[in-house]
């Protein structure tokens, strides 16, 4: 790994770990419910820099940030790193497979798709056990992430494009 994609992700996951930590701020009418902004970065990472650096951007935000807020390996870093990893992978796997498929705010949909099944997935293995339950919560889940995913892919394509402009000068 070359120092300039050192610096690219610690700059990167500084960005994300900032994000997390004012989404954290904002009051929120459900518990669990979040915005996902940090996973702006890790899209923008993506599209930008590639698969290897937004995974470094995502281990490393849900980490930090999870020792940061005192919950290191229990149940909400577990499903924060569970749904990360699962997103950032189908995310890359379809820009691997086909790049010009999904734009940025596909990718984001996508990405919030799967990150929510993971943790619907993994809640359920690991905290409720009860599928009437999972089954009740999860359209509701899904169309959140959906919302999400499509702000927040506007968001990262915005930031994509000024920066492609901006590197051009």
């Amino acid at each position: 790994m070359q120092l300039q994609d050192k610096y690219r992700i610690a700059l990167l996951s500084a960005y994300a770990i900032a994000l997390h930590g004012f989404e954290s701020l904002l009051p929120s009418p459900i518990p669990w419910l979040r915005l996902g902004l940090a996973n702006i970065i890790t899209l923008v990472a993506l599209c930008l820099y590639g698969l290897r650096v937004a995974m470094m951007v995502t281990l490393i935000r849900v980490t930090l940030s999870s020792l940061f807020t005192g919950t290191f390996l229990g149940p909400g870093f577990m499903l924060s790193m569970g749904g990360g990893v699962t997103s950032t992978l189908a995310m890359g796997y379809v820009l691997y497979l086909s790049p010009r498929l999904f734009s940025p705010v596909g990718l984001s949909v996508l990405g919030a798709l799967f990150h929510n099944m993971a943790q619907v997935l993994l809640a359920y293995v690991l905290i409720i056990q009860r599928l009437g339950a999972i089954l009740l919560i999860s359209p509701f889940i899904i169309f959140l992430g959906v919302v999400t995913g499509t702000v927040n892919g506007i968001v990262a394509t915005l930031i994509i494009q000024n920066l492609k402009k901006n590197s051009e000068k």
